[in-house]
């Protein structure tokens, strides 16, 4: 999966160019999936303040170019995942003077910051940019139905990203979900984590899955804590749970682990400043951190800048190469061998071995070095 944009893909007009001009080059590298971000009009440029969501002409370009960089990534055989705000959003040209659908103020929670809202309690956490939406309305689900449905026709996309997960009752996403019937679906649960007790921050994620009857996918927020600790400190034991498996989500319920080095809230864009929330990961160790997540199972995001901006193309395209030739998938075994510091040695599904660290470690007779970059080296056999 790729992330096709970044905090700032907005002032390259129109976007929607730019990834219709690399459908080609993602087909190629092995991309299969690929996120886009918000399409509706928005008061934010970046698409995250929705405000009409059936106008699909957005600062990233019209509805037209939209379309058609989803038409040219469906003929290079990609999917396309659709970012989708469902938590909020602002009135036309006041507070909740909501259009295009047309909402009453029974469509904002009681307890939003606006004050005037008619509906009920917010049924999850609140968010101060924009009105909280009232998910326990009949007619706002109906609407809301009715957009992703045509979504899902024009311009064409396969799945979904939820923003906000936290934001409102996963029962009412797990409905819009089933209502839509996506291909691929994720939804962004970050919760804090503490580095020393991941098991509580994997198992709130866990959780949250089976309120959802583990139909939505969640990205591994866990294994970015995690693995990102491991890498700057050396301390590679933190990769491995008392049980011998990964420590992040996917050493848990990896089919449903969307594993991640960087996104557009937790690192750098291109000639923008990073975010006051965001959580980067160590520039130096960005591609033994991307060796871990495509040797592992789960389903690993790629991020925009790195593979295009940063000249790690060449790079990740041959870890891609390496996991899709073993046949590697979100449900691959993996084989903890080592797990100390300076030192990290896995083999997954018997037939790619990676290395991280340091200190000296190989497999074997028998395997043959696929991949090879600062701290980290990988294997075949």
């Amino acid at each position: 999966m790729m992330q096709g944009f970044h905090w700032t893909s907005w002032k390259t007009a129109p976007w929607w160019g730019e990834v219709r001009k690399r459908a080609g080059e993602l087909s190629a590298a092995g991309v299969s999936l690929v996120w886009l971000p918000p399409s509706s009009d928005s008061l934010a440029p970046e698409g995250y303040l929705p405000r009409k969501l059936s106008e699909q002409d957005s600062y990233y370009g019209t509805a037209a170019q939209l379309t058609a960089a989803v038409g040219a990534l469906h003929s290079a055989g990609i999917r396309v995942i659709g970012d989708i705000v469902l938590n909020h959003r602002v009135g036309t040209k006041d507070w909740a003077d909501f259009t295009q659908p047309a909402w009453g103020p029974d469509s904002v929670c009681s307890d939003d910051e606006w004050g005037k809202g008619q509906g009920a309690p917010d049924t999850g956490k609140g968010f101060v940019g924009g009105r909280d939406i009232d998910h326990t309305r009949t007619y706002v689900r109906d609407s809301l139905k009715a957009w992703l449905k045509d979504l899902r026709s024009t311009p064409g996309y396969d799945g979904w990203r939820y923003d906000y997960a936290r934001g409102f009752s996963a029962r009412y996403m797990l409905e819009y979900n089933r209502a839509t019937n996506p291909s691929f679906a994720v939804a962004e649960i970050w919760d804090d984590l503490d580095i020393n007790n991941t098991d509580a921050h994997r198992q709130a994620a866990i959780d949250w899955m089976d309120s959802v009857n583990g139909e939505i996918k969640v990205f591994d927020f866990t294994t970015k804590g995690v693995l990102q600790q491991a890498m700057l400190s050396g301390e590679f034991w933190r990769l491995a749970d008392k049980d011998g498996r990964p420590s992040g989500l996917l050493g848990w319920w990896p089919q449903n682990a969307v594993t991640f080095i960087d996104n557009h809230d937790t690192g750098p864009s291109p000639g923008g400043k990073l975010k006051a929330e965001a959580w980067p990961f160590p520039s130096d160790k960005v591609a033994a951190g991307y060796a871990y997540i495509l040797t592992h199972p789960g389903v690993p995001c790629l991020y925009w800048p790195h593979f295009f901006d940063w000249g790690m193309k060449k790079e990740l395209s041959k870890l891609i190469e390496v996991r899709r030739a073993a046949g590697l998938t979100s449900a691959s075994a993996v084989s903890i061998l080592r797990a100390e510091q300076g030192l990290y040695a896995a083999v997954t599904d018997g037939r790619v071995a990676l290395k991280l660290g340091d200190r000296p470690w190989a497999p074997g007779p028998g395997w043959t070095q696929a991949a090879a970059g600062p701290g980290y080296m990988v294997w075949t056999r």
